[in-house]
């Protein structure tokens, strides 16, 4: 399998946080907007989320997310790629990953099933997990 399969994965969600990084600023500035708030109303750090609804403040709170567990990801891909260990096992589980945190994000800055969203995530860090054990594993044992 070329190495470079694993970058697929990678960049789509570089992607994915591009477009929530989107979407929040138009959640953002509409609210602002349609709600006649002067920005200076908002320089106290936190101001803005204790008046948002959660129409505005989730997509922020999911960009948040974005930088958690997808960190661990990308520090992974990119030791998976230099250390020449790409495979199709990685990738699948890499896409799954991606795939899941895809369907979170959709969730979460929409209707926002807390369930729902609780149970995509997992799955997205049960790929993520099995992918860091599979590494760890080969590293020690490997």
């Amino acid at each position: 399998m070329e190495q470079t399969a694993i970058f697929g994965p990678f960049l789509a969600a570089m992607l994915l946080t591009l477009l929530v990084w989107v979407y929040m600023y138009i959640r953002r500035i509409s609210f602002l907007r349609s709600n006649a708030i002067d920005p200076k109303d908002l320089e106290v750090p936190g101001a803005l989320a204790e008046i948002s609804p959660a129409a505005v403040s989730n997509p922020s709170d999911n960009l948040k997310n974005l930088f958690e567990l997808p960190v661990l990801f990308y520090a992974l891909a990119l030791y998976l790629f230099v250390t020449v260990q790409v495979d199709a096992a990685y990738v699948s589980a890499a896409w799954a990953f991606v795939a899941f945190r895809c369907l979170h994000s959709t969730v979460h800055c929409s209707f926002n099933l807390v369930m729902l969203r609780f149970s995509l995530h997992f799955v997205a860090a049960l790929a993520l997990w099995f992918m860091l054990a599979r590494a760890v594993l080969a590293y020690f044992w490997g």
